[in-house]
């Protein structure tokens, strides 16, 4: 088993104690390869590298960043995946002009990072408009006509990016986000995309009434990397529970044990990744530990 960590951690960014004079210069000065290096040593070697960083970092995938990352995965032995931005990007809207810009950022995140050769690139499909629709209280036909929509959208976006890019279909990997489960199972197989299982945001009902287990069922033949994280169950109710999600393991009803088994009769290889921050994804690795320790004996 491969565990990984996000790069989005706010202590690192935003210091807690600092004065605001303290707290601008240490953003102006963020040492990206720095920040991956200190996530290394903390003991994890496969890294998701953050696209929404580069909003306000312009720095964080240019050249010489790019060149010291690729010289710290030689270093250390690091596997990167990077997920790709999601931050004021709507590649599902209808509006062409601002879809287009879409694209074109995603384009640009994929191109840049490309010589750190990461293992998978991930990526939400849809973004705030589609989820803001999605929930809305409309009539189930009317809002699944929209909702698809979105999803013929987003289908044409995902086209582009990968012929604008040239990398492998199978690369790229859709997350399960806010947005119907059937509709992104959908698009994974119409263009022979990879799927990025996020359990934290199947488990608080973002993605439909259905459990994290059968959510990996459906996804195994396509599953390249996992987001591992709790939450409370949506409950016989199927409430959606927003802000709930990206809690460490023990701290929701995922039930981190058995998935762990699961992946592990898959034969899973790809990267489990936290998201979460470095002390949540550390207490979370303890866990996993304590529940079964015969996967970490191997």
């Amino acid at each position: 088993m491969r565990f990984g960590i996000m790069t989005m951690q706010m202590q690192s960014l935003l210091p807690s104690g600092a004065t605001d004079e303290e707290v601008m210069s240490h953003l102006g000065g963020l040492d990206y390869p720095a920040l991956v290096r200190s996530l290394a040593e903390a003991g994890f070697t496969t890294i998701e590298l953050g696209g929404d960083l580069s909003l306000f970092f312009p720095h964080t995938f240019q050249t010489e960043s790019i060149r010291q990352l690729t010289k710290l995965k030689q270093e250390l032995g690091l596997t990167y995946t990077v997920h790709l931005p999601l931050w004021s990007l709507e590649p599902s809207t209808a509006f062409d002009p601002v879809r287009a810009g879409s694209v074109q950022v995603l384009t640009e995140a994929i191109k840049a990072t490309l010589p750190l050769d990461p293992e998978v690139y991930v990526m939400h499909a849809t973004g705030a408009l589609a989820a803001e629709f999605y929930r809305m209280r409309l009539p189930d036909l009317a809002k699944m006509l929209i909702l698809r929509q979105f999803q013929a959208r987003a289908e044409e976006s995902l086209a582009t990016i990968l012929s604008r890019t040239g990398i492998s279909s199978r690369r790229l990997a859709i997350e399960t986000i806010e947005f119907p489960f059937d509709l992104t199972i959908e698009l994974a197989e119409n263009l022979d995309l990879s799927i990025c299982l996020d359990t934290g945001h199947v488990i608080v009902g973002f993605s439909g009434p259905l459990t994290v287990d059968q959510a990996l069922e459906q996804t195994k033949s396509r599953l390249a990397e996992v987001h591992l994280h709790d939450g409370p169950w949506q409950g016989p109710e199927r409430k959606i529970r927003y802000g709930k999600d990206h809690r460490p393991l023990g701290e929701g009803d995922l039930d981190a044990g058995a998935f762990l088994d699961r992946l592990v009769e898959m034969e899973f290889d790809g990267p489990i990744v936290f998201e979460l921050q470095l002390h949540e994804a550390l207490d979370s690795l303890t866990t996993l530990r304590e529940l079964r320790p015969a996967v970490f004996a191997e």
